[in-house]
């Protein structure tokens, strides 16, 4: 009864001539219109820019690098120059950010311990890269028994505070940045290398890492040129991450006396420094304490930014 209904409702409607056109009139309408292929890396770019925060924390370590490198090579004083007659100075023309209970210059030693911290990041970054993700992708690629015995050392590893680690450096060796450096490079790495087993235990099965293998692709060639483009992204994000952590780890061993020593400069020996004075001269451990707040925050919006820049499921389509 229904079908009779359409029909003959059908049968009653009257279409008029315009009331159709063609598709494309004026084209060919057998060819298919498709719209051109976007870079992957288009869209990673297009996300990061529009995510004000992390360009406003690169922008922000930019010109705090800037300073880091410049600063102290254009200044006429030397950070660790003492003057007892120019002993905890306010602020002025001639020292910008005052001087210290020794006389020296709190605006080169700032931008001297900036460059120390920023060079821990660099140290970070590169025991991430050449320790965690070599470690990862090995321990994930080949699994069984090798897999089974490089956790186990990873775990033994992670198991001994990295204050316990620096403590018996310091008894065998001197305080230093590459001491601290040292210490890093024992747990550092830790993280990166979990994150980089998880990666490739899943993309290992994927069809064309397969393929290579069938084609008789040896095994490191597949980890470095099969694998590794298609995890790099997760590496880049637990890279960014991984650099306050490191800045953080050296700023704290410094304020506690295990860090560099007299007259070396980092942020955590200015914020030691200028709390012991904080009641008298508070722009001594102020000052100090701004710029390694803002450096942290950078870090992490940039690692915020990238997370979201290079999450497949964020890209636009």
């Amino acid at each position: 009864m229904s079908n009779m209904t359409e029909t003959q409702a059908l049968k009653e409607l009257k279409f008029q001539p315009n009331d159709f056109e063609f598709a494309h009139k004026n084209k060919d309408i057998e060819k298919d219109e498709v719209m051109p292929a976007r870079a992957a890396w288009k869209d990673s770019v297009s996300l990061f820019v529009r995510n004000k925060g992390a360009v406003i924390g690169i922008i922000c370590i930019l010109v705090i690098t800037v300073f880091a490198i410049v600063a102290p090579m254009l200044s006429e004083w030397k950070y660790d120059a003492i003057n007892t007659s120019l002993q905890n100075i306010a602020p002025n023309a001639q020292h910008w950010f005052g001087t210290d209970n020794y006389g020296r210059d709190l605006w080169v030693r700032l931008w001297q311990g900036t460059r120390i911290s920023l060079f821990v990041a660099v140290a970070a970054i590169f025991i991430d890269v050449v320790i965690g993700v070599t470690y990862g992708m090995i321990s994930g690629y080949f699994g069984g028994k090798v897999d089974s015995i490089m956790q186990r050392i990873q775990e033994v590893i992670n198991s001994i505070p990295t204050l316990v680690i620096l403590t018996i450096l310091l008894m065998i060796m001197k305080s230093s940045l590459f001491t601290i450096i040292l210490a890093l490079s024992f747990t550092e790495w830790i993280g990166m290398s979990r994150i980089t087993r998880a990666q490739v235990l899943k993309t290992k099965e994927e069809e064309f890492v397969l393929a290579s293998r069938t084609l008789g692709a040896g095994s490191f060639f597949i980890i470095f040129k099969e694998i590794l483009p298609n995890i790099y992204s997760q590496m880049i994000i637990m890279v960014m991450m991984s650099i306050p952590n490191a800045i953080f780890y050296e700023a704290y061993l410094s304020f506690v006396g295990l860090g560099l020593p007299i007259p070396e400069a980092s942020l955590g020996t200015l914020i030691n420094d200028g709390f012991n004075t904080l009641t008298i001269y508070p722009f001594q451990m102020i000052i100090p304490v701004v710029v390694f707040s803002i450096l942290m925050l950078s870090f992490n919006l940039v690692g915020d930014g990238l997370r979201d820049a290079l999450d497949p499921t964020m890209k636009e389509m």
